[in-house]
């Protein structure tokens, strides 16, 4: 096989990777220091957390770092059982995160410029093994830092029918972790 046919086949397998109504990103966290830091106010949350209004909810949301610290692991579990999994790293200029959904797919979100604010928004950039047609995906995700052991997390899931956003609000979970 050539190069030109290995670049045709490479380029048909890009042109796939996200459906044209996803509307991807295209700007980055900024610069490697603004990616940097808000990287760093990210590992505040390692942790456990629970739904501020929902103490006997069994969900719990798990934070914890690994890789020598450069990713962020964000684990829900419903008692002791996964549920999902986002992971949050630097890519250079970039904050990225990806998302392992119980639907199946997998979305990686770009990070909004920050601006030393006390928010980050991730947007859809592309997704692996996605079928826009029958599944829902996520293409929004935010993160409030609030007071001190609080956390608002919103997120956008697209469907067919429409966009699905909602809202949690988490505070640090005092009971042992599962």
């Amino acid at each position: 096989m050539g190069v030109w046919q290995i670049l045709a086949l490479v380029g048909s397998a890009l042109a796939g990777a996200a459906p044209a109504s996803a509307e991807p990103v295209s700007q980055a966290v900024g610069t490697v220091d603004s990616a940097a830091a808000a990287f760093d106010g990210m590992k505040a949350l390692v942790g456990t957390w629970r739904v501020a209004d929902k103490p006997q909810s069994p969900l719990r949301i798990r934070f914890s770092l690994t890789a020598g610290g450069t990713v962020l692991v964000e684990e829900w579990l419903r008692g002791a059982k996964p549920h999902s999994l986002t992971i949050y790293h630097r890519d250079g200029s970039n904050l990225m995160a990806v998302h392992y959904c119980p639907q199946g797919n997998q979305p990686r979100l770009l990070a909004k410029p920050t601006n030393g604010s006390k928010t980050i928004e991730w947007r859809f950039l592309d997704a692996a093994d996605l079928d826009p047609a029958s599944e829902s995906y996520l293409v929004a995700l935010g993160f409030d830092f609030g007071p001190p052991g609080q956390l608002r997390r919103t997120e956008t899931y697209r469907a067919v029918t429409g966009d699905e956003p909602s809202e949690l609000v988490l505070v640090r979970d005092s009971a042992p972790t599962p």
